[in-house]
């Protein structure tokens, strides 16, 4: 496609110019978990968080991050598009800097919730703004763009987080978003579509609906945190779970009968915004859960340091990066039904594949897993958005991308919960099952520890042995974690059984001549 095609009289360059500006600011908001992620140890070090509180760093943003997400549609109406990107981007700015300049854990934690709000409005405020800016047949485009960017940011994630703790500190592993904040804050007032802002929509907030749904996603993303750790029945676990079932119930019959409802749920009765939620959540066990899956093995199994992780996790960005043309091309050919059923197949057999790892595999036995995943991930973004919100009226666009980015957040959380209860569940059966073989005199399972077969017959060592319990531990971790691989393949691949109910049109508009 040639670049006269895209930027044509019909969208400006400053249109594009615009949208890139958003893309920026999604980026960020996503790269901002990833590159924390790395450096939770010397944050919690140079603050003196207790052990038990670090996570929190993380949960706080992220709890922030999906009450904000379904809000996007109520604050589009309030304050415009244009509007609210600059208020997200400058809030976000601003709470970057107070989290470097954080002294005590209380400060980060309140600084991470208001990062994570004002993040949280940005992804959802791209993905709409490629319905709402762009014609037809430049949507396939721009959702690319948009995709390679919120994929990336979580694949270059441990590297840019590794680099920056290795050569800086980790004051700036925030201080990074305030250069591109600000030129993002101050080029979105000239570059972006003026809208007209609807101060007159707060009066319609319904804030007994917005209380039940801060209970139910914060209950939700609590009670996924601690379910791995507590157990699934823990008084504590249960009775978030229970509050989060009780309060979505209460939310979805009030939010269903309101005049003005919080959020639109009943766009859900459109079959392909449904579907394509659907496959939004199948993509986020995926995603989310390999992206999670690679750090834990090359870190606790390897040993390998986060800017070495990063290095072998960057494959995926570079296979991404060289199929996202081709994924154009296709998607504007090509019905998305069986685009979306490629994607998935192909993501899922990229999952299955890492099922198989030994306690020596590395960059080269993860090489083909990570490309075909990489080729996969354009084709599991742009069909599903495009079925899920190309056929809405623009009215219905904010509200319904808000829901469709939650979706694959939160299939992300509770994929990680379900990565986590069976590594956590599984490693010492595991362990506990290859220690009896030993015991038993199995030589097929003294060779898969690692202990020599010559000694092994000599005389069995004994399972006390310092240097024994270890490498029975890794093994059971390294085939604990295989499960998780083929769980996340199996429940991604799950999603191609609602593929062949979508309904695929051409949605024809007036600017598509």
């Amino acid at each position: 496609m040639r670049m006269g095609n895209i930027f044509n009289s019909s969208v400006s360059l400053t249109t594009w110019t615009g949208f890139a500006v958003m893309c920026i600011g999604m980026f960020m908001a996503i790269l901002d978990v990833q590159v924390v992620a790395t450096s939770l140890p010397t944050i919690q070090s140079a603050l003196g968080i207790k052990p038990d509180q670090m996570s929190w760093i993380q949960t706080a943003y992220l709890i922030a991050e999906v009450i904000a997400i379904p809000l996007t549609g109520f604050l589009t109406r309030l304050l415009s598009m244009r509007g609210l990107f600059i208020v997200a981007i400058t809030t976000f700015t601003v709470a970057s800097v107070g989290c470097a300049a954080s002294n005590s854990f209380t400060s980060l934690i309140a600084w991470r919730v208001l990062q994570g709000f004002s993040g949280g409005t940005l992804i959802p405020a791209v993905f709409s703004a490629v319905f709402l800016l762009f014609p037809f047949r430049l949507q396939g485009i721009a959702t690319t763009i948009a995709g390679v960017l919120a994929v990336l940011a979580p694949t270059v994630g441990p590297i840019v987080g590794g680099w920056i703790t290795t050569t800086y500190s980790w004051h700036w592993l925030f201080l990074i978003n305030v250069a591109p904040g600000i030129l993002s804050s101050f080029a979105a007032v000239w570059l972006l579509p003026t809208g007209k802002p609807n101060i007159g929509e707060a009066r319609t907030l319904d804030f007994v609906s917005l209380a039940l749904m801060i209970l139910m996603l914060s209950g939700l993303e609590i009670g996924l945190k601690e379910a791995p750790h507590r157990g699934w029945l823990s008084p504590l676990v249960f009775g978030l779970l229970a509050m989060t079932v009780v309060s979505t119930l209460a939310f979805t019959r009030r939010t269903l009968r309101a005049i003005h409802p919080v959020v639109e749920l009943r766009t859900l009765a459109n079959r392909n915004f449904a579907i394509g939620c659907i496959l939004s959540f199948a993509l986020g066990i995926g995603l989310f859960g390999s992206v999670y899956l690679m750090p834990v093995f090359l870190a606790f199994v390897r040993g390998h340091s986060a800017l070495e992780i990063g290095k072998i996790m960057l494959i995926t960005g570079i296979a991404q990066l060289i199929t996202a043309p081709v994924a154009v091309a296709l998607e504007r050919r090509v019905d998305a039904r069986f685009l979306t059923a490629a994607g998935f197949l192909l993501f899922s057999v990229g999952l299955g594949l890492s099922a198989f790892q030994t306690g020596e595999t590395d960059f080269t036995e993860m090489l083909w897993p990570q490309v075909i995943r990489g080729v996969a991930i354009m084709f599991c973004i742009l069909p599903p958005t495009r079925l899920a919100l190309g056929q809405l009226a623009p009215a219905l666009v904010p509200d319904a991308g808000g829901l469709f980015n939650l979706m694959r957040n939160l299939g992300g959380a509770i994929g990680i919960a379900l990565i986590d209860t069976v590594i956590y569940s599984r490693a010492p059966i595991r362990a506990q099952a290859i220690a009896t073989r030993l015991h038993n005199g199995d030589v097929e399972a003294a060779k898969v520890v690692g202990i020599p077969l010559k000694l092994f017959l000599a005389q069995p060592p004994s399972l006390t042995d310092a240097g024994i319990q270890p490498m029975i531990e890794r093994l059971a971790l390294v085939q604990s974690i295989n499960e998780a691989w083929l769980m996340i393949a199996l429940l991604t691949m799950a999603a191609l059984l609602c593929v062949p109910f979508a309904r695929f049109r051409h949605r024809a508009t007036a600017n598509d001549a």
